[in-house]
């Protein structure tokens, strides 16, 4: 039997199987396994997310963490692309996906995924496993713009990554890709797609409020980004000296 539903309700099963899939936090699995501790108790944050993660805990288990969560997104917009996506035609980077679709999927299109990247990135900051306290969804958002449009996605991540290098501040970064990705959703996706990513940049917004608040003040906290991956490769090449000698 096809359960019949109102316009309303593909969405908000989009956004419950999403925010599911979400709650899993990676971070929070790697820091109790390497330390014995939640993540709330690793750093000066506690935020259950790959910089903190690769800050304290090496390189290693930052890449584990940045790969849980981009399964985790993964997951969650296969969960849109077989219920509800419908005929994926018109959407080059989904469009092999067709043969994972239900025989009787609700034909929303390219807005369920929208739905589902909300979903995930709404489970992964507010677990309600952790009484709402996770992460900041960057990772999330991210790899839902590349997934929603490699191209603008993949020009927001530029945008944001040389903010990053410039301004050595993560937070000021992770709100320009969001903003930058928002506008593109406005003007090229039309009015659904623009107020949720409008609310994902809400969200980046107000999980990165007080670091932004900061700034102006200079008490915020720099990451010399571009300054660690040269001290990095400065390290690896001397460790290559000294083995072949």
């Amino acid at each position: 039997m096809i359960l019949s539903f109102n316009f309303g309700e593909p969405r908000l099963i989009i956004l419950s199987l999403a925010y599911l899939c979400g709650m899993f936090l990676t971070a929070e699995v790697v820091t109790r396994k390497l330390t014995g501790k939640p993540c709330s108790q690793l750093g000066t944050t506690g935020n259950p997310g790959m910089a903190n993660v690769m800050a304290h805990l090496g390189f290693k288990a930052g890449i584990t963490v940045l790969i849980g969560d981009i399964v985790k997104s993964l997951i969650a917009v296969v969960l849109a692309v077989y219920f509800f996506y419908g005929q994926a035609n018109g959407h080059p980077f989904w469009s092999y996906l067709g043969h994972f679709q239900g025989q009787h999927s609700y034909s929303l299109g390219q807005i369920s995924l929208y739905y589902a990247i909300l979903g995930v990135t709404l489970g992964h900051n507010y677990p309600l496993w952790l009484k709402f306290k996770g992460g900041k969804g960057v990772v999330t958002s991210c790899v839902g713009y590349f997934i929603l449009s490699p191209f603008y996605g993949l020009i927001a991540m530029l945008i944001g990554m040389v903010t990053v290098f410039i301004s050595q501040y993560l937070a000021l970064g992770a709100v320009v890709i969001t903003l930058v990705f928002t506008g593109y959703a406005f003007v090229a996706l039309g009015s659904e797609a623009g107020i949720i990513t409008l609310l994902l940049a809400l969200i980046m917004v107000s999980r990165n409020f007080r670091a932004l608040k900061q700034i102006p003040q200079g008490t915020a906290e720099k990451n010399d980004v571009l300054g660690a991956i040269r001290q990095k490769l400065i390290a690896l090449t001397a460790t290559n000296r000294t083995k072949k000698s």
